[in-house]
């Protein structure tokens, strides 16, 4: 039914089963991944599952690939990049590469920023192979509910997901694999959200995410495209904006 369409694309329920709690008085999503949460704490101990700060969950010791240990308050002030990979999977080892040029680019430029990777690898050899190659920090692949709580934090639905957050923690892009992709020079880091973007391969992954508008323009005549992006950006920005003062995803 039209009911059921709206709810999907509302949640953007993209695999089943799917569980999501909503605060029924402000019908603002607690928890998208009720389905970890109810695995992780049966008793329902951490009720209301409501989200938790990124300090907070990630509190505890991290790792470098030295054997060296940090406090996770060593990533406090600056932007992380909470990478969600695992060697058996081909699409991860590929962007690992690309991220561990566009890391050293960033931390060149002189730019706060730290990566975690949350691994899924199977077991703790191939967690120690796949971190060797990474010049970043982990929470350490024993600490099994730290790994499923930043899971769940952000709803992680497949890998490899890259989010980026700023400085407080907030999330500036949850497209964090998207941007790396698309920007090899890290021009545009720390990848504030366009209201327009240029549809390409890699991107065509956020069409999953929510409603969109599709604009086909002749992109042989230069002009027209650009007229097109004029167009609609004051359109894009004050949707955004709406979004934005409801404290909702756009």
């Amino acid at each position: 039914s039209l009911l059921q369409l709206k709810l999907w694309n509302k949640y953007r329920v993209s695999n089943i089963p799917s569980l999501i709690f909503i605060d029924a008085s402000t019908g603002k999503v607690v928890c998208r991944n009720g389905l970890l949460v109810i695995r992780d704490d049966p008793e329902g101990l951490e009720f209301p599952w409501g989200p938790k700060p990124f300090s907070e969950v990630v509190a505890g010791p991290l790792l470098r690939n030295n054997g060296q240990t940090l406090d996770s308050s060593a990533l406090e002030g600056s932007h992380v990049g909470v990478y969600f990979s695992a060697h058996w999977c081909p699409p991860c080892r590929s962007l690992t590469r690309v991220l561990v040029e566009s890391y050293r680019k960033i931390k060149e430029a002189g730019q706060k920023f730290e990566i975690l990777f949350v691994s899924a690898d199977r077991s703790e050899d191939s967690f120690k192979q796949y971190f060797s190659e990474m010049p970043w920090v982990a929470v350490p692949y024993a600490d099994e509910a730290r790994r499923s709580r930043l899971n769940r934090l952000y709803g992680i639905q497949g890998i490899p997901t890259l989010i980026v957050l700023d400085s407080k923690g907030e999330v500036i892009t949850r497209q964090g694999r998207v941007e790396v992709l698309n920007d090899v020079e890290c021009r545009e880091f720390p990848w504030h959200p366009k209201p327009v973007l240029e549809l390409t391969d890699s991107n065509a992954v956020q069409l999953n995410e929510g409603p969109c508008l599709v604009l086909f323009v002749d992109s042989e005549d230069d002009g027209e495209s650009e007229a097109a992006k004029q167009l609609i950006q004051p359109i894009a920005e004050k949707i955004i904006a709406k979004y934005k003062a409801k404290e909702e995803e756009a």
